[in-house]
């Protein structure tokens, strides 16, 4: 966001943002000192890239349904559109690219686009849909594009690309390598996806958010959501404005599943299903919709639980499931948002 609009903006949003970017900032400075340090196990510091990856997620998701006010689904399928094809063309330039993080940037680039255009493409006949009906097109969306994936082969050697549908039949060359293999996923990737590269992301994904949500469009955005049919009789194009948030959403997923991915040296189409949407909708339920901090450290939290309460050994999902519900009923309960309020500082002095 430039400075001259930060400074536009009233003081209570120029404040959020501003918060929003320092929490950012201070969280990955600690972590990464405590990385530098050795204070961090092995598992916390493979789960780095991970949080990074379903921060952007969350914001991007938030967009949608925070903002924008339309339920979707198959967030996750956009996140799997750009896992692939972002791994895919990491690979494809891996002769020709040494530089990892260049590399890695252009990957992202890469998933972004793809992702985009999927979403692009399905928003035309979508996003003329609303509510409920709207949610269970964009569900269907994941699991179309999940067994897409699970039936799609890739290759390359001496001449070109490759591919084919439901069987392998790329007949590919001596010297040749089947990159995507159908419900094998891809395998034998280089992990170069790194914590620094994540923050660079959410940084963007950030940024990008805040910029669209504080412009005209932003306000469009939530004059539809508020009254759709006041924002129709004044003029504003429906579809138009939901498809520029939904393809945003979309390319930012893209990119955080290419980021995603590189974190392993194996993804399979099936780690982006109907739970993984679901998982990255409770993130912008539990932080609060439209607020982007909260779906940050949502994201955060409920990635670094589940692996937190693997001592309790059976009872771990049960635990976690009892957590998230406290916490929902907690952050919904008007007396306990109150409380925590009056705590504000910021507020006091707003208020003096």
């Amino acid at each position: 966001m430039t400075m001259k609009r930060l400074i536009n903006l009233k003081r209570t949003e120029a404040r959020r943002i501003f918060i929003t970017y320092s929490a950012v900032v201070i969280a990955y400075v600690i972590f990464q000192v405590m990385s530098s340090s050795g204070f961090l196990s092995s598992s916390m510091r493979g789960m780095l890239v991970p949080i990074c990856a379903y921060m952007v997620m969350a914001v991007s998701l938030n967009l949608v349904v925070g903002i924008s006010g339309e339920l979707s689904l198959g967030h996750a399928g956009f996140m799997s559109i750009g896992a692939f094809s972002g791994v895919a063309s990491a690979i494809l330039m891996q002769s020709t690219i040494t530089n990892a993080p260049v590399r890695l940037a252009l990957a992202m680039i890469v998933g972004a686009i793809f992702a985009a255009i999927a979403g692009f493409l399905i928003g035309i006949p979508v996003l003329r849909l609303k509510g409920d009906y709207l949610a269970i097109v964009t569900l269907a969306f994941g699991e179309i594009i999940k067994s897409i994936l699970n039936n799609f082969y890739f290759g390359v050697d001496a001449q070109g690309l490759h591919f084919s549908m439901l069987t392998d039949t790329t007949r590919l060359l001596k010297g040749g390598r089947l990159i995507i293999r159908g419900p094998m996923g891809i395998s034998g990737i280089m992990k170069i996806a790194t914590f620094p590269m994540g923050f660079i992301l959410v940084m963007i994904s950030l940024m990008v958010v805040f910029n669209l949500v504080n412009s005209r469009s932003g306000r469009a955005f939530m004059a539809i959501r508020d009254d759709r049919i006041a924002a129709e009789s004044i003029g504003l194009d429906i579809t138009k404005y939901k498809m520029m948030a939904f393809v945003t959403s979309a390319a930012l997923a893209g990119a955080a599943g290419a980021l995603f991915a590189m974190n392993y040296s194996t993804i399979v189409a099936n780690k982006f299903d109907f739970n993984t949407s679901i998982l990255i909708l409770v993130f912008v339920v539990l932080g609060g919709q439209g607020n982007m901090l909260g779906s940050i450290i949502a994201a955060a939290a409920l990635t670094v639980l589940p692996e937190k309460l693997r001592g309790f050994s059976d009872y771990r999902m049960l635990l976690y499931a009892i957590i998230l519900i406290v916490t929902m009923l907690g952050t919904n309960n008007a007396e306990i948002r109150e409380f925590f309020t009056k705590l504000n500082p910021f507020r006091r002095k707003e208020e003096a």
